[in-house]
């Protein structure tokens, strides 16, 4: 079996780890320090703050600037469901604009018309690893005095004519297993605004600056040490990762371009697309459907899966909330794409048995 992903854990991680569990100072301490330095040079943000999910780092960054009920926030409808929910988490209300289909990332062309005077922040998701059109958005949010909260939680090391994803306004990270790189779980928030900085800091434990005086709401999300300590040793591989993701999708992609009905993911112009996930579109034109190709997929036990298979606005939890309102684009690319396994421990005879299968069946 190709597996749709894989975490790459080494001596490395393992040594770190062990470290930690030596030391006695297992929960966050020196090591998150260290890591939240490694990261922030990394990305060339001012602060990283080390929080214990993805999502939690979009929860704390909405709060931290103040977003709260009554508030309106832009996003995508398609994307993980951790970004909306986000939103709901501080009482504010997500306002969906519907998305690109080379890209999968928020049309901008579309955002300046949802913005009203209850609108405070827009919340791009970089998909897959594609960044989203990140300078357009900050124009966008200068013009309306909006906060711009980067959901970079896919696309570390991705950039934008050599900046990287989450060094714009503030940049959320997802360290989940099979990200790109790992602590486990965990999540971090870049930015460069001194106080956006502390109210995260404090927002993530407990509303404190000194233990056991709290002077604001806050929440138990910091990271631990041993998660840093993964982290650290991930951090200094990343590049090498991104690199073979990025070697097996072009690969991959050049195998799949004559294929009829399939639309292989774009790249534009300027932008470093790191591939956490490959996803290509199986369209009307095609020979099958792209349910009966995962099928034929999983029967030659090739990993694959569906990035997403129903828009946020579609799930129940969110039918009240967006007052029957439709996204085409998100719908229809719900029902096309499909995502295949990149990641760095595929093999060029594995990326040549997958292109030859899928061309076996389709054409």
């Amino acid at each position: 079996m190709i597996p749709i992903a894989k975490p790459l854990i080494g001596q490395e991680e393992i040594d770190a780890v062990m470290g930690v569990m030596r030391s006695g100072t297992i929960a966050e301490g020196p090591k998150t320090k260290e890591f939240e330095d490694a990261f922030k040079a990394y990305i060339g943000a001012g602060h990283a703050i080390a929080v214990n999910s993805g999502t939690a780092a979009l929860h704390v960054a909405l709060l931290a600037k103040g977003i709260g009920p009554g508030d309106e926030v832009i996003t995508t409808p398609f994307t993980f469901i951790a970004t909306a929910n986000s939103i709901l988490f501080t009482g504010a209300k997500p306002v969906f604009v519907d998305i690109e289909p080379d890209t999968f990332n928020i049309d901008v062309n579309r955002i300046r018309d949802k913005i009203t005077k209850r609108t405070k922040a827009v919340i791009p998701v970089d998909l897959y690893g594609h960044c989203a059109e990140m300078k357009a958005i900050m124009d966008i949010a200068e013009d309306h005095g909006l906060a711009v909260i980067e959901d970079a939680c896919q696309a570390h090391g991705a950039s934008v004519d050599g900046k990287k994803a989450g060094s714009f306004d503030i940049g959320c990270f997802s360290f989940y297993p099979t990200k790109n790189m790992t602590t486990s779980e965990g999540g971090m928030i870049t930015c460069n605004d001194d106080d956006v900085a502390e109210k995260a800091r404090m927002i993530k434990s407990h509303g404190s600056k000194v233990r056991y005086y709290h002077e604001m709401l806050g929440y138990n999300l910091r990271m631990t040490d041993i998660s840093a300590a993964i982290g650290l040793a991930q951090l200094k591989k990343v590049d090498r990762f991104n690199e073979a993701r990025i070697r097996n999708a072009m690969l991959l992609s050049e195998k799949l371009k004559d294929i009829p009905g399939i639309v292989t993911p774009a790249i534009k112009p300027g932008y470093k697309h790191v591939f956490h996930q490959y996803t290509i579109r199986v369209t009307d034109e095609a020979k099958l459907g792209r349910d009966e190709l995962m099928g034929e997929l999983n029967h030659a036990c090739i990993g694959n899966s569906i990035y997403y298979p129903l828009p946020i606005h579609q799930q129940p939890s969110f039918r009240n909330i967006v007052n029957g309102n439709r996204y085409p684009v998100s719908e229809l690319m719900s029902k096309q794409v499909i995502s295949l396994p990149v990641h760095p421990s595929v093999t060029a005879d594995e990326i040549q048995f997958m292109a030859d299968n899928i061309r076996v069946v389709l054409t």
